[in-house]
């Protein structure tokens, strides 16, 4: 969504805004967000499908809730941080298309990012299911 879609009238800002239709707004933003992840970044589609088979095996599980907890919570990082790491490489373009030090630097860094929660999730759900069957 570009800024022109988003432009509100001053009299509805969404400073202005109250309780219930503050939080709708909030809602449709974020669900565009998420819209807009899955259409434009193969990472982020890649790692929903993964998140579409974690989740309900996490649940399945013969785990204790905190297991559960901890298996749903580290799949779900994952999608939180290539979500951020997303925003970042859009915010960069949008900036600029030229090489520049500062620009591979943010990008790299949300790359780690990204690369932190999957090796968090790995090393979670590994822990967990030695658990299990240990």
């Amino acid at each position: 969504m570009n800024d022109e879609q988003r432009a509100e009238p001053a009299e509805t800002t969404r400073s202005s805004r109250a309780g219930l239709a503050r939080l709708q707004a909030a809602l449709r933003y974020s669900l565009a967000g998420l819209a807009g992840a899955y259409r434009n970044e193969t990472a982020f589609r890649q790692e929903v499908l993964l998140a579409a088979v974690l989740l309900p095996l996490a649940l399945l599980l013969p785990a204790t809730a905190t297991q559960k907890a901890l298996l749903c919570g580290a799949v779900l990082l994952v999608l939180a941080v290539e979500l951020l790491n997303s925003a970042i490489e859009a915010t960069v373009d949008r900036v600029s298309l030229q090489v520049h030090e500062l620009a591979k630097r943010a990008k790299d860094l949300g790359s780690a990012a990204v690369l932190v929660s999957l090796v968090n999730c790995v090393l979670v759900w590994g822990l967990v299911c030695y658990e299990l069957w240990a």
